[in-house]
């Protein structure tokens, strides 16, 4: 007779691609996990996965049973933490994976009132500009902008993002101020440029139409956040989320160049490893991140 518990373990591990990601989420020694799962190969006389130090993928027979057994598991799974949910308070460490910028634009008193909120909770945030492979560093949220590459992970859209040509009051002072889309092309811009040293920014206009334009600078970076630093230092124009930018412009360190134009965002999600299995507390500070943030308003005004 099959063991439930080795079942579950399989498919947790299936699902999480290592037995230490598995081992994480069930709260177990990695060691069990794995006699486990040799255990429940050996009740079914065949194997279920080919284990190397860097890799582990499922057999013929693995994926097999794995379609067969692992929607049943997950529902059992889902109503436990339903059950749980509905009673328990939101506890325990939720790692945040989030770009070097994010404590720009979300606010630090958001963070102290939900740690007030959820005395059981602790939040420990990772902010690279790279992206960081869930599963490997045990991320159990994370915040990206842009398209997402990775199919396996499970997102959830928080806002489209606009963008907005900006430039520091002392860059302008001296080098005057553009008027057309034509005129950046005699300006130093700071760009996320390709090996030419120059980038095309495509930007519409407040009736839709869009247009392109090629721009060049003497300084460049691959982080956005760099090039908002760059801008209000004076070295150039740059065209970066209205995200970004909104608290310098508050504050008069920027001012929009050719407002008239916007550059299409690409808008922040949340991201998890995986739809199984997700804490409540988890649930919880996503779901205060994503409030708090689709409240804002990121799209730059028509005026200057």
């Amino acid at each position: 007779m099959l063991d439930l518990n080795e079942v579950a373990m399989f498919v947790q591990v299936a699902r999480s691609g290592s037995f230490a990601e598995a081992a994480r989420r069930l709260s177990v020694p990695s060691a069990t996990v794995s006699r486990r799962i040799q255990q429940l190969e050996a009740r079914l006389g065949t194997r279920l996965m080919q284990r190397s130090t860097r890799k582990l993928t499922l057999t013929s027979a693995g994926e097999s049973f794995h379609e067969r057994c692992g929607p049943a598991v997950e529902e059992l799974i889902e109503a436990g933490q339903l059950h749980v949910a509905n009673s328990a308070e939101p506890s325990g460490m939720v790692r945040v994976a989030a770009p070097t910028s994010f404590f720009d634009f979300f606010q630090m008193e958001w963070v102290q009132a939900f740690l007030a909120e959820h005395p059981l909770v602790r939040l420990d945030f990772v902010l690279s500009d790279l992206l960081v492979d869930l599963i490997a560093d045990r991320i159990d949220i994370a915040f990206r902008g842009g398209p997402l590459q990775d199919s396996c992970y499970v997102a959830r859209r928080i806002f489209a993002s606009y963008g907005e040509l900006i430039a520091s009051p002392a860059y302008l002072s001296t080098h005057g101020t553009p008027v057309t889309l034509e005129d950046l092309s005699e300006h130093e811009c700071v760009v996320q440029s390709d090996a030419s040293g120059s980038a095309t920014w495509r930007l519409q206009d407040s009736d839709g139409v869009e247009s392109e334009v090629r721009v060049r600078g003497r300084f460049n970076s691959n982080a956005q956040e760099v090039l908002r630093k760059a801008a209000c230092a004076g070295l150039g124009i740059a065209a970066l989320p209205s995200i970004l930018t909104a608290s310098d412009i508050a504050a008069g360190r920027l001012v929009r160049v050719l407002p008239q134009y916007t550059r299409a965002g690409r808008g922040l999600s949340i991201v998890y490893p995986s739809r199984q299995q997700r804490p409540l507390a988890v649930s919880t500070f996503a779901d205060m991140a994503v409030e708090k943030l689709s409240r804002q308003d990121w799209a730059p005004s028509s005026g200057a």
